[in-house]
């Protein structure tokens, strides 16, 4: 409609004008950049995965402010035990850093949260991941991730070369690049970390396990024709669980 006004051309030759250059849904544009999302997807599953991490605000007991209110969330702020000031003397919780990493082919996730995203947490994830997807029958041969210092870093170089797995980076100011670990976490933040009032941030990271059962396991995915994820894994133990 806003094409539509600015042009002084009816609606319907906007919408036909769109959909023959492939342009006619706003999920097929990145919107960064107005350019069109080119989409692939790797031949079998460990060919390719994902990496990324999302950082969370930490939750203080008795539940964070999208649920009780901003009043009653810096009440609850200020009477979390372990807290820091920061330079207004305000309390400060830190953050959960969520570590993700997901097969481009199946876009089965394995995700791990901790409080940092150093290059050393990176690499434990990275070598618990890939024995996690081992036994499952996944071998990983290649892992993309962003230019951020953890992966740039010579220990996770390192560890790619004794895991044999080949590192790759998305092209700079081109976070597109790795979209499918960035659709996730926007998943992840609807279905687990904003999905209901936790009264803590040990009950939201208990409650991580089993979302993520579900959502490999069991919640239908449109790029596996609305099948769950672990459905393009074959013979696989426990896969229907």
């Amino acid at each position: 409609m806003q094409l539509s006004a600015r042009l002084g051309i009816a609606p319907s030759t906007v919408h036909r004008i769109l959909q023959a250059a492939g342009l006619n849904r706003l999920t097929y544009v990145d919107r960064a950049t107005g350019e069109p999302i080119r989409r692939y997807e790797h031949e079998s599953p460990g060919s390719l995965v994902h990496v990324d991490v999302k950082k969370l605000g930490n939750i203080p007991e008795g539940g964070g402010w999208r649920y009780v209110g901003r009043r009653q969330g810096e009440k609850h702020r200020a009477a979390t035990p372990g807290k820091s000031l920061n330079a207004h003397g305000s309390p400060r919780l830190g953050y959960a850093f969520v570590h993700t990493v997901i097969d481009d082919y199946s876009r089965v996730a394995y995700t791990e949260v901790h409080d940092d995203e150093t290059a050393v947490t990176a690499v434990g994830v990275l070598h618990r991941a890939v024995e996690w997807f081992a036994e499952r029958g996944v071998v990983i041969s290649r892992v993309l991730s962003d230019n951020g210092g953890a992966y740039r870093s010579h220990l996770w170089r390192e560890t790619c070369d004794a895991l044999k797995i080949k590192p790759k980076y998305t092209r700079p100011y081109r976070p597109q690049t790795n979209g499918k670990v960035e659709r996730f976490h926007r998943t992840m933040a609807d279905g687990w970390a904003y999905s209901r009032c936790y009264a803590s941030e040990a009950e939201r990271r208990s409650a991580l396990e089993g979302w993520l059962h579900d959502y490999n396991h069991h919640r239908p995915h449109t790029a596996g024709g609305g099948l769950p994820p672990f459905s393009r894994l074959t013979n696989v133990p426990g896969q229907y669980i």
